[in-house]
């Protein structure tokens, strides 16, 4: 019964992910500074949860790995920026596919620098997986933007492995404390980051768009993120990878029926090649329970 309850938790963050593209969609605001707003507001939501089960002496577990947390935090912000920068240049669908292909980079590198085996069937399935991504982007239909977008997706994805890689070296520490030191880094970073590139717009938002951007950050990212770390460790790491799968169907479907964004039959068949050998591949590594991943959104 505890497992379901886990997995289910599991469920609910993965369909609040999938929804995050609608909601950033709609907010009149730079990738920038809604990735900034995001940091502060999910920061301050995480450290009451923190402050709540007396858990702040977790964060003395970082010691050592504090720059290499901090570093990953600014590569989070960042990863953020560029996937708010896909969704804004193509479709929610197309910057979700491409952005997917993070898992596979994920499992590529980790045999480089932590030298894990990678057996012949990973190997096809980052072939396949990369035939996808070329697949995407050469039948874009959409001209330049798409290509843009599909492009900003992929950069995403490339931060995302590498916050990945820096929480398997600082596995030791505490999956929600590490969370809540990226998203202080993040913040810290992206303060004068957008203050020097383009200063502050939030004032000009209008009531809704400020009820979604607080939503982003309290519900999206600070309440979904502990829902599911508190679900990783009674988890096996299988179930994870599968029911992961969950927020890009979810993306998907609100990208055609909600948002009405277009997406040609080339482009789901590029998709659903980069979702099935990036679930082969990951299945095919995490059977045990996986507490160093980061949600994708």
């Amino acid at each position: 019964m505890n497992n379901l309850r886990y997995r289910l938790q599991i469920v609910i963050a993965m369909v609040a992910f999938g929804s995050l593209g609608v909601f950033v969609k709609h907010i009149g605001l730079t990738a920038r500074e809604i990735a900034l707003w995001r940091a502060i507001i999910a920061s301050v939501v995480i450290l009451i949860h923190l402050m709540a089960k007396k858990r702040m002496k977790t964060l003395l577990d970082a010691g050592s790995f504090l720059p290499l947390l901090i570093c990953s935090g600014v590569a989070m912000g960042f990863n953020w920026i560029l996937l708010f920068e896909a969704y804004n240049h193509t479709s929610v669908a197309l910057s979700t596919l491409s952005y997917y292909f993070a898992p596979t980079l994920v499992v590529i590198a980790s045999a480089v620098y932590f030298k894990e085996s990678l057996g012949m069937l990973q190997i096809v399935w980052f072939l396949l997986s990369s035939a996808g991504i070329v697949l995407i982007i050469g039948v874009s239909g959409g001209g330049s933007n798409d290509t843009l977008g599909i492009l900003y997706g992929l950069g995403a994805a490339f931060l995302y492995a590498t916050v990945v890689l820096c929480n398997k070296i600082a596995k030791t520490v505490d999956g929600i404390t590490r969370t809540w030191i990226q998203f202080v880094a993040a913040a810290v970073v992206l303060i004068p980051y957008v203050g020097i590139t383009q200063g502050y717009s939030i004032g000009t938002l209008p009531a809704k768009e400020l009820a979604l951007l607080g939503t982003i950050g309290v519900v999206h990212t600070g309440i979904v993120y502990v829902l599911y770390f508190t679900s990783l460790a009674h988890v096996r790491g299988q179930q994870v990878a599968i029911l992961s799968y969950i927020d890009p169907v979810v993306a998907v479907l609100l990208s055609v029926f909600v948002l009405g964004e277009h997406l040609t039959m080339w482009q789901l068949a590029g998709g659903l090649v980069v979702l099935f050998a990036t679930a082969m591949n990951e299945m095919g590594t995490n059977r045990k329970k996986s507490t160093t991943t980061v949600p994708l959104s």
